[in-house]
Parts: C-alpha cells; sequence; structure tokens
C-alpha cells in the first residue's frame, strides 16, 4: 500500500494518491491532470477511481478530465447529482483498490453531499480517513456553503455535528487524518498549518471534537464566519455540471500577444492583470492594471476579487511563468485567458505608472498632521484584535462593495500586514479613480515596530 499526499500551495489544498497492486484511487484532484498521469505511469498503474469529498467550492476539480483520460470512474458520496457520468455511493458502500478497500461514510454539513473515505489495508485495519472539509487538522469545514439549498447555516452546522459524532468520533484514535486543506484555505476559519494527524490527537486537540452539545457546537462553528469568496459557489456549480478541457484552455491561454493585439483586447473590454511581484509593479505598471502576484495568494485572490469567471483577462508576467499564471487561474475557473503581453512591461511603449511608497518610519513621521486617511485592508478580525488610532478598516476581501466609500480628496495611506494586499487594494483604487494613494511598505509589521499608536477595536463593517 502506498498513500502520497499532493498539496498545492496556493491553495491550501490536498489531494491524494492511494495505491495498492498495481491500481490507484485519486481523491479531490486539483483541476490540471498531468501529475496523476506521469505518477501513475512512472510507477507502472493504473487509476481505477476519482474519488470526490464534495463539490469543491475553492477550486475547479481535475475529475472529469481525469476520468475521461484514465477510463477511472468518479465516485460522490450519497445524494450528490451530477451532468456527468459518476458513481453516486450509499453510505457504507466498499470499494476494492488491489488488497485495499475504501469505505464510504456519509458526513453532511459542510456540504449534504460531503463524505469521508475510510481507508481500510491490506489486514483489514482501518489505516486512515480524508476527510475532504468534512474535519481539518484543528478545525472543521464551515457549514454556510451548500449550493442551491434551503438549509440554513445552523442547520447544515447541526448535521455536521451528527457526521462527527456518529461517523467519525467512533474510529480508532491511531486512524491518520488526512484533510483536503490547510492553513489559509477559506474553507473554514482557523485552520493548522499541520497537513496530517492521528485521529486520537484531533480528538483531544480539535474544538469541533469535543462533541459537547450540540447547541454549542452549532453556536461554536457559525460564529464569526465571514462571507464566503464570491467565486465559491460559481466553482461549485462548475464541479457539479462540468466545465472546459484543461489541455484545450491552455492551448488557447498560452499565448504571446504583441503590443497591437494586446492593446485591441483591452479596447475590446479585457481585464489587464499584472502578476508580477510588489516591488516590480510598484517601481512601473500599464495604466489600469489591477495587481494580484503569483508570489502570494494568487488564485484565491483572483477569485474573490474578479468578479465575472467568464470575463476576458489579459496578463503582464514575467517570462517563464506564463503557463504558472494560467495554469492558477484556471484552478479557480478563470479559463478565458486571452493571452500576455510578449515581452513583458519592457515591449509597453506608453507611459509607465509607479505605485508612491512610504516606509512604516515615513508613516510615523507624519504625527497626525496634514490631510489623510490611513487606509487598513486587512480582514475584519485583523484590524479588530488591533489596528493604527483612526485608521479606517476596509476590507480587501470586500473592496469591490465600496469603491465609493472613501474620500478621493484625501490622501490615503493603504496598508495590509506585510504589503501584498496593500498593493492588491491601491491597484483596484486606482483603477476607480484614486489618485492619492500611498503604500505603506512591510504593513503591519512594519508600523508595529514605530512609535505609531495602536489600539483594538470592534469593526462596525464585520
Amino acid at each position: 500500500m502506498y498513500v502520497e499526499q499532493l498539496y498545492t500551495g496556493c491553495l491550501a489544498e490536498a489531494a491524494y494518491y492511494i495505491e495498492s497492486d498495481g491500481e490507484v484511487a485519486i481523491i479531490d484532484p486539483m483541476r490540471e491532470t498531468g501529475p496523476y498521469i506521469k505518477m501513475a505511469e512512472e510507477r507502472g498503474d493504473k487509476i481505477k477511481y476519482v474519488f470526490e469529498t464534495h463539490f469543491h467550492a475553492d477550486f475547479v476539480s481535475g475529475h472529469i478530465d481525469l476520468a475521461k483520460k484514465t477510463g477511472a470512474d468518479i465516485v460522490y458520496g450519497p445524494t450528490a447529482t451530477t451532468e456527468f457520468d459518476a458513481i453516486i455511493a450509499e453510505d457504507n458502500q466498499i470499494f476494492e483498490i488491489g488488497k485495499i478497500k475504501i469505505k464510504v461514510l456519509h458526513t453532511p454539513g459542510h456540504t449534504m453531499e460531503s463524505s469521508t473515505y475510510l481507508l481500510i489495508d491490506e489486514d483489514g485495519k482501518d489505516y486512515a480517513i480524508f476527510s475532504g472539509d468534512t474535519l481539518f487538522i484543528g478545525d472543521v469545514g464551515r457549514p454556510d456553503l451548500a449550493v442551491k439549498s434551503d438549509l440554513t447555516k445552523e442547520d447544515l452546522a447541526g448535521k455536521l455535528y451528527d457526521s462527527l459524532c456518529q461517523k467519525i468520533m467512533p474510529l480508532a484514535d491511531d486512524v491518520i487524518v488526512y484533510p483536503g486543506h490547510g492553513a489559509g484555505s477559506a474553507c473554514g476559519k482557523n485552520l493548522s498549518t499541520e497537513r496530517f494527524d492521528t485521529l486520537g490527537n484531533q480528538k483531544k486537540n480539535n474544538y469541533a471534537l469535543q462533541c459537547g452539545s450540540k447547541e454549542e457546537f452549532i453556536q461554536e462553528v457559525t460564529d464569526g464566519i465571514l462571507p464566503p469568496p464570491q467565486y465559491f459557489p460559481k466553482n461549485a456549480v462548475l464541479n457539479k455540471t462540468g466545465y472546459q478541457d484543461f489541455d484545450n484552455i491552455m492551448d488557447k491561454s498560452v499565448n504571446g500577444l504583441n503590443l497591437d493585439d494586446f492593446n485591441k483586447e483591452i479596447s475590446d473590454g479585457a481585464l489587464l492583470l499584472d502578476v508580477r511581484s510588489k516591488d516590480d509593479f510598484r517601481k512601473g505598471f500599464i495604466p489600469n492594471s489591477i495587481f494580484i502576484g503569483l508570489d502570494g495568494s494568487f488564485a484565491p485572490w483572483v477569485g474573490a476579487l474578479v468578479e465575472d469567471l467568464k470575463k476576458a483577462i489579459v496578463i503582464v508576467v514575467e517570462e517563464g511563468q506564463e503557463e504558472e499564471a494560467i495554469t492558477r487561474l484556471a484552478r479557480v475557473g478563470y479559463d478565458n485567458v486571452k493571452g500576455y503581453l510578449k515581452g513583458g512591461v519592457s515591449a509597453w511603449k506608453g507611459d509607465l505608472n509607479t505605485l508612491k511608497s512610504v516606509t512604516a518610519e515615513e508613516l510615523a513621521s507624519l504625527n497626525g498632521s496634514g490631510d489623510y486617511k490611513i487606509v487598513d485592508v486587512r480582514k475584519p478580525t485583523e484590524f479588530e484584535a488591533e489596528h493604527v488610532e483612526d485608521a479606517i478598516g476596509y476590507s480587501l476581501d470586500f473592496i469591490n462593495e465600496h469603491l465609493n466609500d472613501l474620500s478621493k480628496s484625501e490622501t490615503l495611506y493603504v496598508h495590509c500586514k506585510s504589503g501584498y494586499r496593500s498593493v492588491i487594494a491601491t491597484s483596484i483604487l486606482m483603477k476607480h479613480g484614486y489618485t492619492d494613494l500611498v503604500d505603506v511598505k512591510g504593513g503591519m509589521q512594519a508600523i508595529e515596530k514605530t512609535n505609531i499608536a495602536l489600539t483594538a477595536y470592534v469593526c462596525p463593517n464585520s
């Protein structure tokens, strides 16, 4: 028996390769199928099943393409309905892979079809669970993502409580927990950086597995959940109904555009997305660009901020990173990339804009003098915990809903925690007519080292 976790850091997503006697099950694959097929070829294995723990909301899965290319069967848990061929398993149904078995445990709560897969080894012993978004390390899945459901988040949280207490808790302490996500995912509130653990440790340390009263559990898991990113329900629908072939998307999108064609796409309404580093963007960028850098949580921020999955996109990217950028866009359902500017920023013939910036020390030296505001674009929970006195909490997550809420006549000093989100926010504000913007390098991490007065406050918009 062989088990490998294949972790994608940008999305904090874990897929799994499980093999026995030359037969393979893949659990929750990413959209690009090449790594799984290559691994199977190198090991001399055959992919037999593609198991999906649920209809993912935070990425487009590779289940359909992988099944087409390998002949594998797609498996979902009870109550799932799809517009493509799939096995809709029954609760406790067993699938054989070589000399091992995978047992379906229906664990609704995160979504109604959510299922946990129990791996039973060659000796008939419960070895591991692949818990998807039902159980994370240190947390559980958010109960507010059911697609087109009349169930409330409280209803789903109650079902999640039952699933955990009735299906997960009775398993042995030495069973390994392999979750669908780690820290950084928006599918839970506070996921651990650990990528797997024993169930026994989770029974002791995960608040959700203490299984107190159902009412207390519902209150705990629903408290403080921010609204999901706007792309979540759209990705869930793609995973349920189907999507374009990934190879075709790459063929048409990895397309170097000369300057004339690049400008034509922009004139026709394409979004200009600059994916270079924040430092390079500050030094010079094409007017009306939006910055979302590949060196940060690129795909989730695109998903949160670019509201139309079908929007035409052209990108400015460092040479050699074109395929990576387009792959990561496709992972979250942005399939209409028209191409990239061949030669990058150096091929641009017009003027470049620059991003004015200051250090935290320079901000501190202002000492409250002048007509300016400090704008903090971190999450509401970060702002509430500690922020600069008199700063405005203006979370990047919801910036598109509040683009007219700030004053365009004042100087706005924009910061986040480290500097990545603030450059995104500043680029969006500039595109929408704000001109007197200053990015604070190093963000709150640098501000805390100065004498700027900080305070804690409950944000009224949280």
